[in-house]
């Protein structure tokens, strides 16, 4: 039913490929999203349960304009699948020129987004410039990628979870498996101060003093109210 054409993304986790719905009559692009139950699970069919519980709450989020929609989820030869919405586009990764306003455009436009996300007892746990994409049609930012994102219930609140993510953009939580809302705001807050230094975050933090001095490879002055802003979003 869903065709691979080209791999699009690749992580620890799985891998997304851009596809097409031959079950469509004009065979529309979709994203398929392929991860793999952990080798060393030895109840694959409570896995199997849980990441149904989480793609039907993904498919509540996928109302949302700016969350792709999701159109189909299965496990098969013990890998699981998510199939969504294909949004064409770059991602914030392929964008240069990154100044104030832009960040503040893109934080009043995320922020939003991530508070609708964590209404519904989910953290996406992956955000960084890959995983936010411009519409070619609108100009629009959708996020994407929920293939990491974390359902939380009063089960999995103190439990530690696999760490998922990508490391430069990753809380020191979530690091430890101990993901919390406030996580997807650091990584936010980390994906903005890449974007505007243009610096791997890596470089951004001094492990030495454990702070950021992303300030000193800013190419032009931010007001001190954005900066205090970032900071807050990196505590």
């Amino acid at each position: 039913r869903y065709r691979a054409l080209q791999l699009i993304g690749q992580g620890g986790f799985g891998r997304t490929f851009k596809a097409i719905n031959e079950s469509k009559s004009n065979q529309p692009y979709c994203a398929v999203k392929q991860f793999w139950i952990e080798p060393n699970c030895r109840d694959q069919e409570k896995a199997a349960e849980l990441f149904q519980q989480e793609a039907k709450r993904l498919e509540v989020l996928g109302k949302h304009p700016h969350i792709p929609t999701l159109i189909d989820y299965f496990a098969e030869e013990k890998e699981q699948y998510l199939v969504q919405e294909f949004i064409g586009g770059n991602n914030l990764a392929q964008e240069t020129g990154w100044n104030e306003s832009k960040i503040r455009e893109l934080l009043l436009y995320l922020l939003p987004l991530i508070k609708f996300v964590h209404s519904h007892k989910v953290i996406h746990r992956d955000i960084k410039p890959a995983n936010v994409v411009r519409s070619q049609k609108d100009h629009s930012l959708t996020l994407v990628d929920f293939g990491a994102a974390k359902v939380v219930t009063e089960a999995t609140g103190n439990k530690t979870e696999t760490v998922i993510g990508s490391a430069a953009y990753t809380a020191p939580e979530q690091l430890k498996g101990k993901a919390v809302y406030a996580s997807d705001i650091y990584s936010l807050g980390v994906t903005c101060i890449h974007l505007l230094t243009n610096v791997h975050p890596f470089s951004l933090f001094d492990s030495g003093d454990n702070s950021w001095n992303w300030r000193h490879y800013l190419s032009q002055p931010i007001s001190k109210q954005l900066g205090d802003v970032l900071d807050k979003m990196l505590e």
